[in-house]
């Protein structure tokens, strides 16, 4: 028997200077029985920092030719592609193939900077790419936030980031690797 995956559901607050957007986002969110709550996190980070009306999440982890989200305009072509972790070449190769904007999330202090060393030279040609890794830590203090309903906010500035909820408030440090 096949496990299922778990639903959470976030509101998410989304105050962002830098591109004056001021929105709030009733979330669900499906995590898949192999992902863990940091990765999870991740992805609802990616989406606050992208937030868009037509940014939506994808299947994930259960679709091969998905990104984890994904912003299509009105003719159902990829305007943007997110992808999180340390995707292989290929993917990536058809992700900007694909798609008008990839940005890839890294997180992982050791493993992300190991996939960095060995992919940097390959991915500079992908003029349509950003590489984002965050900071240590990032990832394991979003985690801490996780419940079955959780209201966050999330304030944007100057290029900082910072996701709270009524308990703490993460600064998400990011290094960009490649703009």
């Amino acid at each position: 028997m096949a496990l299922k995956a778990t639903i959470f559901k976030a509101e998410i607050s989304i105050s962002d200077m830098d591109r004056h957007y001021y929105q709030e986002h009733p979330l669900t969110i499906a995590q898949h029985p192999s992902e863990t709550n940091e990765r999870m996190m991740v992805r609802l980070l990616a989406f606050a920092l992208n937030a868009d009306e037509r940014l939506e999440f994808t299947k994930g982890l259960s679709a091969d030719d998905e990104p984890e989200l994904w912003n299509k305009n009105y003719s159902d072509e990829i305007e943007l592609w997110i992808e999180l972790g340390q995707p292989d070449e290929k993917r990536i190769r058809k992700a900007c193939g694909r798609s008008r904007q990839v940005i890839i999330y890294c997180y992982g202090h050791r493993s992300a900077q190991v996939w960095w060393e060995q992919n940097r030279t390959l991915v500079q040609r992908f003029d349509n790419l950003k590489v984002v890794k965050l900071a240590e830590g990032v990832a394991e203090s979003l985690a801490t936030m996780v419940e079955r309903s959780m209201r966050l906010q999330c304030t944007i500035q100057d290029g900082d980031c910072w996701i709270s909820n009524n308990k703490q408030n993460v600064q998400v440090d990011m290094e960009r690797w490649k703009e």
